[in-house]
This record gives C-alpha cells, structure tokens and sequence, in this order.
C-alpha cells in the first residue's frame, strides 16, 4: 500500500476524541481541498509502498486501542478491505476517515465522512471543475451510512457553511442531527481560537454536535502528531 505514514498519537476529532490511537495515512486523493491540512497525501502525495505484512506487524506491535485508517483518500486504496480486516483481527477499534466520495467493503466501528462543501473547492484551474465534480456524491454516502456506524463531520469556516449544512442535510433526512458533527477549520492554533467558541454555538442552536480540533489544539499544524 503507498503509506504516507504511520504513527501513535490520540483522536482529535469527533466521538473518540483523546483516544489513544495508532493512525496509518494512506496518500493520494480525488480531491484537492483548499484547506487541506496534509497536502502530501492529495496536491503533492509522498509516501513509500509498504505491504499488508509490514503494515500487520505495526498494528500488532501498538498499545493503541485503535487505529485510525485516514488519508488522503484511504477508500481509494485497492488493499484498503484487507487491511481493515487485519485490524480486526488484532481487536482494534477501526475509524476510517473519508470525504463520501469512494465506496468499499471494509471492516469498521466507525465511518467518519467528512463530505466538502463549496469552501473545500480550490482556485487552482486545473483542479477546481474536477474537484467540483467529485466531491458530492449522493449515492456512496447513502451507501455508506446504511452498512456502517457513520457520522457526518462539516468543516466549516464562515456562518454562510453552515447554512450549507443545513440545506445538504435536506438531501438526507435519514441522518439524525446527533450524527452530525461541525468542526472549526484550522490549520493553526490560533485560527482554532478565533473560530472555536462560535462554531461551538452554531452547532448547538442547530441541534448538531460540536468537534475541536485537538491534534491542532495542542500542535498546531506539525506533521504525524
């Protein structure tokens, strides 16, 4: 598998925030979000290629209760089912993270889709009518949300995203609003402070729930932390 890297940390985000975890980043995406906070999976995707054995031993040999399959795009990984199931096998709790726009059977405990509004779309020419065509996809996130555990994160950065929000979540009324989680976006400690506390706000008048950011928090935007 073309593995980004692989580390011990803890869950910044959504419903396992704090946890300690073993992540395995996969690199390469479909998108190219403006705010991407790890470019060297997605505009400039490095890595090295490490098989499902090399991978089975880390997962093995971690103390982390779970592991965190994320990316770039882990569903864009042809070995991604095999290795889910590896984690499996080791007793791990599994999260995949994804943005909906790629369907697979896998092995997992929780699917965190983190679906891209308009703000996700880049200035860059090239990629910006390609992004645009990719990022909504309806048909994998029901998908998604009827076989598996799934919670939607929206990462929002001014008041009209989440006006957005609100007007995507019509296109699934299937989807409870405790499900439904907004986080700041943030690359810097300080970008979390300033948007923190009103994201928080508008999370709760919406009935929705709110994620910081704790990797950030703590960090700020320093790589495999």
């Amino acid at each position: 598998m073309f593995i980004s890297e692989v580390y011990e940390s803890f869950q910044g985000e959504g419903p396992f925030a704090e946890t300690p975890s073993l992540f395995i980043r996969t690199s390469g995406c479909n998108l190219r979000c403006s705010f991407c906070d790890t470019p060297y999976t997605s505009w400039n995707p490095e890595g090295e290629q490490i098989s499902l054995d090399e991978l089975a031993a880390k997962v093995k040999a971690s103390s982390a209760p779970h592991v965190v399959l994320t990316g770039g795009e882990p569903m864009l990984a042809p070995q991604l089912t095999e290795l889910s199931e590896i984690c499996r096998a080791a007793g791990k709790v599994i999260t995949i993270e994804t943005a909906g726009t790629v369907d697979r059977s896998v092995e997992c405990d929780l699917m965190a889709i983190s679906p891209k509004m308009k703000n996700s779309t880049p200035d860059d020419q090239t990629w910006s009518v390609r992004h645009e065509e990719t990022r909504h996809q309806p048909a994998v996130i029901r998908s998604l949300l009827k076989r598996y555990n799934a919670i939607l994160k929206f990462v929002i950065d001014h008041d009209v995203d989440v006006d957005e929000v609100a007007a995507y979540l019509e296109e699934f009324p299937e989807v409870a609003r405790d499900s439904v989680w907004l986080m700041p976006q943030a690359k810097t400690q300080q970008e979390l402070a300033d948007k923190r506390d009103w994201v928080r706000q508008a999370a709760e008048a919406h009935g929705y729930r709110f994620s910081s950011r704790l990797h950030v928090e703590k960090f700020g935007n320093i790589r495999g932390v």
